[in-house]
């Protein structure tokens, strides 16, 4: 049947119509089926904003960031990082076996330490405070002289005068920081890196009595009584306790002997996911990854939350005032380099295996 002249050409126009839509509409499918880019895409662009800047870093940050991405890839442009972070500690451990390690000294040292946390307004410094005032020695021990210390051994090197650090250590019996449920609800993630660097450097171990500590100080039952702070105190003493079982991304460790800390994990992603910041939500992830669990959903939903939180415009993930701040940022985005490009545990720098990184040691610093 023929169709009238004004049918065909509508029907006509409607085809043409169609067809230009057509491809569009397709784009349009496409573009959201891939609106992300991977997770290794991501981590690169992180690293695009970092490291053109990575040498205007604080020493501490720079270190920071240099041996974990070279603990990733074993790529020699991270070297230089790595010797200043060599030269920090050095400094640090220079300086306190020349100028603060006496009782007296470190009394001095000690109480001007904690006169800092006093000046500060925020809760956790509050908390700090409080649990710390009538031992303040602790922030010279713990905060300051064993991880100076476990960085050097990790090194395969120690402080000429390591036996004279080591004497200081004997002072004190760690287990009274690290069984204190006020210091553990003040001081989580660092306790748990402390009993592990004792442990590692040969001397106390009170590994299993800050555990059982931690355990009581936060009870699974009472997390809806937490502040979100608090909560994310807890998390972080647990990823910290992963981190320092495995002697920061050197080597896995086994599920099994933290099953406690993976069945948490699992039984509470979505109160993670929705009470915790991007720098715990990255840790939790990589808690998973050290242990060879990397197709866990567990990883899958903080490699999601990470991406979807990167500021695309400033190329990093931001904190949640929103800052791009290069300094106060680079704990968060390195973390999240390594959840979304993740490359395996590695033993590396060490003065055995990477000789050539190790040729101009900072003074104060000799092989093991």
């Amino acid at each position: 049947m023929w169709l009238k002249k004004e049918t065909r050409n509508m029907l006509l126009s409607c085809g043409l119509l169609l067809a230009a839509v057509s491809p569009a509409i397709a784009a349009g499918e496409n573009e959201s089926a891939s609106v992300l880019p991977s997770y290794q895409q991501d981590a690169a662009l992180i690293r695009s904003t970092f490291e053109p800047q990575l040498y205007t870093l604080p020493a501490f940050k720079m270190g920071h960031y240099g041996l974990r991405m070279y603990r990733q890839t074993q790529d020699s442009k991270y070297q230089a990082a790595i010797w200043a972070d060599m030269a920090r500690v050095a400094s640090r451990l220079n300086y306190f076996t020349t100028e603060v390690h006496t009782p007296a000294q470190i009394s001095t040292y000690s109480a001007s330490r904690i006169a800092n946390y006093d000046k500060k307004k925020d809760v956790r410094s509050d908390m700090r405070y409080e649990a710390t005032i009538d031992k303040p020695e602790y922030l010279y021990l713990g905060v300051d002289l064993l991880g100076s210390m476990a960085r050097a051994n990790e090194y395969e090197l120690k402080h000429r005068e390591d036996e004279k650090l080591r004497q200081i250590i004997r002072r004190y019996d760690f287990k009274a920081y690290a069984t204190d449920p006020d210091m553990i609800r003040a001081w989580a993630a660092q306790l748990a890196n402390q009993v592990y660097w004792l442990k590692q450097l040969g001397e106390q171990n009170v590994v299993s009595e800050f555990i059982e500590a931690f355990k009581l100080a936060y009870p699974d039952d009472q997390d809806a009584q937490l502040t979100d702070q608090q909560f994310m105190n807890k998390i972080y003493g647990m990823t910290h306790i992963i981190f320092a079982a495995a002697e920061y991304y050197q080597h896995t460790v086994n599920e099994a002997d933290y099953q406690w800390i993976y069945d948490y994990y699992r039984n509470n992603v979505d109160a993670i996911l929705a009470r915790s910041k991007e720098d715990v939500l990255a840790e939790v992830g990589i808690n998973f990854l050290l242990a060879d669990l990397e197709s866990d959903p567990v990883v899958e939903k903080m490699r999601k939350a990470i991406q979807q939180s990167i500021d695309r415009n400033a190329g990093m993930v931001p904190a949640t005032n929103g800052s791009t701040d290069l300094v106060d940022g680079e704990h968060r985005n390195v973390l999240a380099i390594m959840l979304l490009d993740w490359k395996g545990a590695k033993e590396v720098p060490t003065i055995t295996h990477q000789p050539e990184m190790f040729t101009s040691i900072p003074y104060g610093l000799v092989e093991k």
